[in-house]
């Protein structure tokens, strides 16, 4: 398991795998790796996806409709990692779907894959513990979500269960494009690298050049995600791959980024 973030701030891209269906996603990922992404996020639609605002619900709602599994997120992830093997790939999933499929199997068919690791949205730390060793065992990365509201002993506690990076929530409440950050996301920031060597990412929130070269003045990586499912419900299917490249690139261009190599 290795995970790099080639600039600073690194760029991390959120989708929903199966919106609008699984060809497009795969056309979308390559692309938007092709255009400087450094991990792609590949969200495992939902039924109910508490964490995750009106854009990402609509997204897991389509793809929900069109039959999309956890297992055709797999298989898309070995036909991208077949054809862009420096990316980094991380499954993003409530924990339903992988306890339905079975945590070991599921370990196993993401090393299969070329998965990098995965991020359970609501699995907490203190919950953790068979699915931290099953991961642990085929040497995937394990991404757990860091609150402003958290304690620096539950931080510490998830620095500690991660691999990979931290993922920094931004803010309170769900997923969505915000005109501004929030200072809880430097705060947060902050305490949390008094836990770990690990890179740090900000999610929740940032959509845009601007928030991308903030968050770099204090975390290594941001993570767009509800600006490029958006992107993808407004182009439609014949457009979605294209319109993604070209704003993911425009992300990676305008963002005041800083050389840095950070890998683990």
């Amino acid at each position: 398991m290795a995970i790099s973030f080639k600039n600073r701030p690194g760029l991390i891209v959120y989708l929903t795998c199966g919106d609008p269906d699984m060809a497009t996603t795969r056309d979308v990922v390559l692309g938007a790796a092709a255009a400087g992404a450094d991990v792609i996020e590949l969200g495992v639609p939902f039924s109910d996806p508490v964490a995750d605002g009106p854009v990402i619900q609509r997204a897991s709602e389509r793809a929900l409709r069109n039959g999309a599994t956890l297992e055709q997120v797999l298989d898309l992830a070995r036909d991208v990692r077949s054809k862009s093997p420096d990316v980094g790939l991380i499954v993003f999933s409530y924990f339903n779907p992988v306890l339905r499929f079975g945590v070991s199997r599921f370990c196993a068919a993401a090393a299969d894959a070329g998965v990098d690791g995965a991020l359970i949205t609501d699995l907490t730390v203190e919950e953790a513990g068979e699915y931290v060793r099953a991961m642990r065992a085929r040497q995937l990365a394990t991404v757990f979500l860091a609150a402003p509201t958290s304690t620096d002993a539950r931080l510490r506690k998830i620095a500690d269960a991660c691999r990979g990076f931290v993922y920094a929530v931004s803010r309170t409440g769900v997923t969505g494009t915000r005109k501004e950050l929030t200072t809880d996301a430097r705060e947060l920031c902050t305490r949390l690298r008094r836990f770990t060597s690990l890179p740090i990412a900000v999610g929740f929130g940032i959509s845009t050049a601007e928030h991308l070269t903030e968050v770099g003045e204090f975390a290594d990586a941001g993570v767009v995600g509800s600006a490029v499912v958006e992107t993808i419900e407004r182009a439609g299917r014949e457009r979605a791959a294209g319109a993604v490249a070209e704003f993911v690139a425009a992300l990676v261009r305008e963002a005041r980024v800083r050389p840095l190599a950070l890998s683990t």
